[in-house]
Parts: C-alpha cells; sequence; structure tokens
C-alpha cells in the first residue's frame, strides 16, 4: 500500500536555501497538523564534478567542486510531490537539483 506522504530531501547552497524553503511552503509542502513551512535543516558540503556539456552555476567543467550546502528535510502529500519538485526547481540556482525521496510510514 501506498503511504500518503513522502519525505523530501533537497540540497542547496547557503545563499539559495530561503528561496528553496519558501518555495517548498508555498507550493503545499511542509504542513503538520495546524502548521505549515515546517522543514528541517542541517549544514554540509556538497561535492561535484560537470562534464564537456555541463553549465555550473559555481565550479568549473572538469573540475571537483566542494560547496557548503544545506540539506532541506519536509514532508509532502504524496499527490503534489511533482509539483512540489517542480516549483523547487525553478527556483534552485543548479543545473541539476540535487533531491531525494523517501516514503514514509502513515500513523
Amino acid at each position: 500500500m501506498e503511504t500518503q506522504n513522502v519525505k523530501l530531501v533537497i540540497y542547496v547552497p547557503l545563499t539559495h536555501a530561503d528561496n528553496i524553503r519558501k518555495a517548498l511552503g508555498e507550493a503545499g509542502a511542509g504542513k503538520l497538523g495546524n502548521y505549515d513551512f515546517c522543514s528541517f535543516s542541517s549544514r554540509g558540503i556538497g561535492r561535484f564534478r560537470g562534464n564537456e556539456k555541463s553549465n555550473p552555476t559555481i565550479g568549473k567543467r572538469g573540475k571537483i567542486a566542494s560547496v557548503e550546502e544545506e540539506k532541506i528535510e519536509t514532508i509532502v502529500p504524496r499527490k503534489i510531490l511533482k509539483q512540489v519538485i517542480e516549483k523547487a526547481k525553478a527556483v534552485h540556482p543548479y543545473e541539476e537539483m540535487a533531491f531525494d525521496v523517501y516514503a514514509v510510514e502513515d500513523m
């Protein structure tokens, strides 16, 4: 049986974290009971290397880049997941937005 909600995790440079949180909340993510715009963040270092076809926002093609990033976690109703991801991609600075989606148990 499919659960009603999923956890969406997005990795973003610190400079754009507020924009992502706003887009997620406005798209309907992060609703818990009588609260909305709920999320949890932690910081870390993201690493990547773009190939010859890439157009990196940060770093250079063929060179490994390290960026201080924020990991933003929020709950999303499965039925609006696609729209929420599209809203986040629209404000995310990277050519390829790194994200994960996890099933969560309904309680």
